[in-house]
């Protein structure tokens, strides 16, 4: 996927720019992330998506020391939508990297011939099957009987959907055989029909309901009914390709796991097929894109698997995607429209975003009637504006990439567009930084768009999770004067809250129990819930760790704030000496602890809360669970990238450059410097056969 026009090569970006553009890449496919996955309204096209998560990936090999904890990389999905009960996936449910050309293609499967030392005459099969445009879900039969089933929700967490899932037909309560497994997990996408939708929308539309965009979404929404007797009166199917955990079940590979699965009685693609070759593969993906108007149901492309299941287990996973299978994508589809008005919104972090507002149109049976345009360079580069008409695409969302402006459409009085120089919510002046393409507000907690957002995120699931005040709640208290920072939340009582309406005695009690059950919170959280740009839930479980308290981190924080003098430059190499935390993210931390107001906020909740201290999680029953390691040097029975995948399975962590945070170097020939330094550190060093000893290999 090539970059934007506006999207200079990052050969040509400074550090700061790269780590700049790197942060606005996270929060931004994060938002389409929580859009697409939690609230079923995708806010970008699949090829606007794409282009996205591209760029991060171009940028990230040019800088690897700059890649984030908060990565698009590392993350599956978005968490799960609240009103459901949550179901944690024993065994993670993965996303695809994905391939738009053969090229793309021939490099996976040389990829995997490189990772597995293959002969260049070794067959490769690949099964190649439709990528359906659905929901993905996991089904959990124990002894032949249906148990539970999740979405897949970030890939860790999902949402519990089990009521609604066995109303689908089609879908066995039983498997259909004597000898069940002792548990089987299948995997697969829940869809809807062609037909089936436009009947859906017919009659919704004769009932006064709202109308679905597309398949996918009336299949989500369908899904997540509250009541299974909806659902069941919703035309849903679904395609099982996959499996989570699996006890007293074998299978050598995966076209054989599929025939089991159909031999059980569960749906599986006809479509799919085995194939070897880039040539087979690309034919394949020709022949169905012929057919994919003619399907009953959408698909987006296509997906290749390693078959044999031993190399799947060998090739692993990296980070969110696992490295023995990709999608090969179909091209967006196209069409021309008016942009009426452009309007531009305040994000959590002040960040405006220009919005054009399309003349609705249809795009591949779909009709879409905005689109983001990123930023004013975005706009300014391809010469934008009000009235013009615009080439769109769209690759199964709901909401289009706008591609080019029409020149001989344009009206005569167009005007060039230009982002506000004052906060379209509160008045105030906004900002662009140098070297960044964003233009920020500078309201910061006097601006309701960003006040109101960060109160959200600090109530929100994966921060302090108050039961009981949601995003309603926290724009009414706010606009009401009841609460101006979050150490208010844990002010409120009952005299403030009696009298306002919908609010009666139960409910309030109900509320201020839930506070009080959050007085106490653990460190990682507190963090995350601080809302620091940059810092996602991964990068706060590091900082929890590697200082162990809050008085700690404002400490070490604090001095970092000075590095002219000596404990400050050792207190920000310390810092940047933590897992995933390049410069830009040391300039956030250490910018929010020494904001003044940031300060005296951290004060107030330091009063009111009880904020414990990092306890490390027991250790997993493995030689290798909770190390550091280090790979230098050639390795001969497996590749470096095998190695680290085996090792971060035992609960390890893998780093590139020697530290004193490095329990294990693990070298072969040639390891030179890494080695030498490892030694003088007094760190231990084995070669390949005593780790495979470890591994219990030997």
């Amino acid at each position: 996927m090539s970059a934007a026009p506006t999207d200079p090569p990052p050969e040509d970006l400074t550090p700061d720019q790269a780590a700049a553009e790197l942060a606005r890449l996270a929060a931004e496919i994060a938002a389409h992330d929580a859009a697409y996955h939690q609230h079923d309204a995708p806010t970008v096209s699949d090829a606007e998506y794409d282009r996205l998560k591209a760029r991060n990936a171009a940028l990230e090999a040019r800088f690897p020391e700059l890649i984030r904890a908060d990565s698009p990389r590392h993350k599956v999905g978005a968490p799960p939508a609240a009103g459901f009960a949550e179901v944690r996936h024993r065994v993670p449910m993965l996303s695809l990297d994905n391939a738009f050309d053969g090229a793309d293609v021939a490099e996976f499967l040389a990829r995997i011939r490189r990772f597995l030392k293959l002969d260049p005459d070794t067959p490769v099969d690949i099964l190649a099957e439709p990528k359906i445009d659905g929901l993905s879900v996991a089904v959990r039969y124990e002894r032949g009987r249906m148990v539970q089933a999740a979405t897949r929700g970030d890939g860790r967490t999902g949402e519990d959907v089990t009521a609604n899932l066995a109303t689908l037909e089609g879908l066995p309560e039983r498997l259909c055989t004597d000898t069940p497994p002792e548990v089987l997990e299948v995997r697969g996408e829940v869809y809807m029909t062609r037909d089936a939708f436009l009947a859906l929308n017919q009659r919704q539309q004769a009932e006064g309901g709202r109308s679905f965009a597309n398949p996918r979404n009336a299949a989500a929404g369908s899904l997540r009914q509250k009541d299974p007797e909806i659902t069941r009166a919703r035309p849903l199917s679904a395609f099982f390709y996959a499996w989570g955990e699996v006890v007293g079940l074998a299978f050598e590979s995966h076209h054989q796991y599929l025939e089991t699965l159909a031999a059980y009685g569960l749906p599986t693609n006809p479509l799919a097929r085995r194939c070897q070759g880039v040539e087979a593969l690309l034919a394949f993906h020709a022949e169905l894109a012929d057919q994919r108007a003619s399907l009953p149901y959408d698909i987006d492309g296509i997906v290749y698997k390693v078959d044999r299941v031993d190399w799947q287990k060998r090739l692993g996973e990296v980070s969110r995607a696992p490295r023995w299978a990709i999608a090969h994508k179909f091209p967006a589809e196209q069409a021309r429209t008016v942009l009426r008005d452009i309007t531009v919104q305040v994000g959590r972090t002040g960040v405006l975003t220009p919005v054009a507002e399309l003349a609705p149109v249809t795009v591949g049976g779909v009709v879409v009637g905005r689109a983001t345009l990123h930023n004013e360079d975005y706009i300014a580069d391809k010469d934008i504006r009000v009235g013009d008409t615009v080439t769109i695409q769209r690759a199964g969302d709901v909401i289009p990439q706008v591609l080019a402006v029409v020149p001989e459409a344009r009206p005569a009085d167009a005007q060039p567009f230009r982002m506000p120089d004052h906060c379209p919510r509160c008045g105030s002046e906004t900002v662009r930084e140098s070297g960044q393409a964003a233009r920020r507000c500078t309201g910061g907690l006097v601006c309701p768009a960003q006040a109101v957002e960060r109160l959200k995120h600090f109530v929100g699931r994966q921060a302090f999770d108050i039961e009981g005040l949601g995003a309603k709640h926290i724009e009414s208290f706010w606009s009401d004067g009841l609460l101006a920072s979050p150490a208010d939340i844990f002010r409120l009582d009952a005299d403030r809250l009696a009298g306002r309406e919908g609010w009666k005695e139960t409910s309030i009690t109900n509320l201020l129990n839930a506070i009080a059950a959050r007085r106490t919170i653990s460190l990682e959280r507190f963090i995350h819930a601080l809302g620091i740009p940059q810092v996602g839930r991964a990068t706060a479980r590091r900082l929890a760790e590697s200082y162990g308290s809050l008085t700690a981190l404002r400490a070490a924080l604090t001095q970092a704030a000075e590095p002219d003098t000596d404990t400050g430059a050792r207190t920000r190499a310390e810092l940047l000496d933590i897992e995933d935390i390049g410069p830009a993210v040391a300039d956030e931390l250490v910018g929010f602890f020494h904001e003044p107001n940031n300060r005296a906020l951290l004060d107030d909740l330091a009063d009111l809360l009880t904020i414990e201290p990092w306890q490390a999680p027991e250790a997993a029953d493995s030689p290798l669970a909770g190390l550091t390691v280090v790979f230098t040097g050639s390795l001969e029975t497996m590749s470096r990238d095998e190695a680290k995948s085996r090792a971060e399975a035992l609960g390890a962590r893998t780093a590139t450059g020697i530290s004193k945070k490095t329990d294990l170097v693990v070298a072969g020939p040639g390891a030179g410097s890494k080695r030498k330094k490892a030694e003088d550190l007094g760190i231990e060093v084995i070669d390949e056969a005593a780790f495979l000893a470890r591994l219990g290999e030997a």
